[in-house]
């Protein structure tokens, strides 16, 4: 099924606009302007928004169990108390490198990403940051690491290295991804997946960046529903608001010498379907 759904739920000239994440104790969408350096906060209710400055590149932000944020930044994963107040969980700086996208796993702990500037092969990785800040390596050697979500159950999780093209699926072993294996293959010429999020049905929706498209493949890979935007690059999506039935859709004016009117906002399919509650960051 082919449909075009998308409205502006935020008018922006975000950047690199990424990371949707719905936010369910404080009823409000979080998300990300990553070369702008900005976490970006959106309650549909009242229609009230906030924005965060970070000192640094921002990849990712999600919410913490005793409120405030943690952060995928250029040099490592941080924390935002719910003051304001920042410290730095990890650091460990690479020059040339930065966070990107991130996701908290069913275990409370935050699946972080990392992708070289120049977007170099093998360059970036990902990491499994416990809430103590004990790391460790999950994928050694990515390009651009991005999407990340779990099913329903918990025993999968979907992946995808932007430049091949794919989303990976693995089966969880413990608090670790077993081996990847292709779940599903975007076409040349369609564009190149970028953020995930997975539904209560199990099915993965996937934005593609130069695509102009988010596309939701069923738990066997099929192709089943896609959403045609008036913008060439969705960057990521995630169901919010009441009963988890909008999907939001971050998206990009980078790269764009005359971006259309809608690159860099907040978009908003309604009623798309049913998505799953979010865990939060347990540190």
């Amino acid at each position: 099924m082919t449909r075009a759904a998308a409205e502006v739920a935020v008018h922006a000239h975000a950047e690199l606009g990424e990371g949707p994440t719905w936010d369910a104790a404080a009823g409000r969408l979080i998300w990300v302007d990553v070369l702008g350096a900005r976490v970006h906060t959106y309650d549909p209710g009242t229609g009230r928004r906030a924005v965060l400055a970070t000192e640094q590149h921002v990849g990712a932000a999600k919410p913490r169990a005793g409120g405030g944020l943690v952060v995928n930044l250029r040099d490592g994963v941080g924390l935002y108390a719910p003051d304001g107040a920042f410290s730095w969980l990890v650091r460990d700086p690479v020059p040339g490198r930065r966070g990107n996208d991130a996701a908290v796993a069913p275990d409370g702990s935050l699946w972080a990403g990392t992708m070289r500037y120049d977007e170099a092969p093998g360059g970036g990785h990902l990491v499994r940051v416990a809430p103590d800040g004990t790391t460790t390596g999950l994928f050694p050697a990515v390009a651009v690491s991005n999407g990340i979500g779990w099913s329903p159950d918990g025993t999968l999780v979907y992946y995808v290295d932007t430049p091949t093209r794919r989303v990976d699926v693995c089966r969880m072993e413990g608090r670790r991804p077993g081996p990847r294996r292709p779940f599903a293959v975007v076409e040349e010429g369609a564009g190149f997946p970028d953020g995930l999020t997975v539904d209560a049905a199990g099915c993965v929706w996937v934005a593609l960046w130069d695509g102009g498209q988010v596309r939701r493949y069923t738990p066997d890979g099929t192709l089943d529903r896609v959403l045609r935007l008036p913008v060439p690059r969705p960057t990521s999506c995630a169901f919010g608001g009441p009963g988890l039935r909008d999907l939001y859709i971050t998206t990009a004016r980078v790269g764009h010498h005359r971006p259309h009117p809608m690159s860099g906002s907040l978009l908003v399919a309604p009623d798309a379907g049913e998505g799953l509650a979010g865990t939060v960051f347990a540190g």
